[in-house]
């Protein structure tokens, strides 16, 4: 886990960290996701610079939302909050397990799912 900001997030930085959070995605994992390093991802985070226009639309995609919602241009749409499943309910609390409990869980899972994969082929 990253350090904690001293100072708080300017308006642009704290909007791209909350779709970035809705998004589900780590600064690192977003920074893997369009090429760059962390650090990018940071620094946008806390500043009011966003990024170079080459970067928006990748930036904009990979969190789901439009360029003109990235920029603040318009408002999210709300999404729909569709009925949580007894899987998802058993996987968010798994996220609150320690980390070594929940890398069991992941190892157990993907072996499931690419056992069910091989087995529909």
């Amino acid at each position: 886990m990253g350090r904690p900001a001293q100072h708080p997030r300017p308006a642009y930085g704290q909007h791209l960290a909350e779709l970035r959070e809705a998004a589900g995605l780590t600064q690192q994992q977003l920074a893997d996701k369009l090429g760059l390093p962390q650090s990018n991802i940071t620094f946008w985070e806390r500043s009011e610079k966003p990024p170079r226009g080459e970067v928006l639309s990748k930036l904009a995609h990979a969190v789901g939302v439009s360029v003109d919602v990235l920029l603040g241009v318009t408002p999210p749409k709300p999404k729909r909050q569709a009925a949580k499943g007894r899987l998802q309910q058993v996987f968010e609390s798994a996220g609150k397990l320690p980390r070594r409990q929940q890398e069991k869980i992941v190892e157990v899972v993907e072996a499931m799912v690419e056992k069910h994969s091989k087995a529909a082929a």
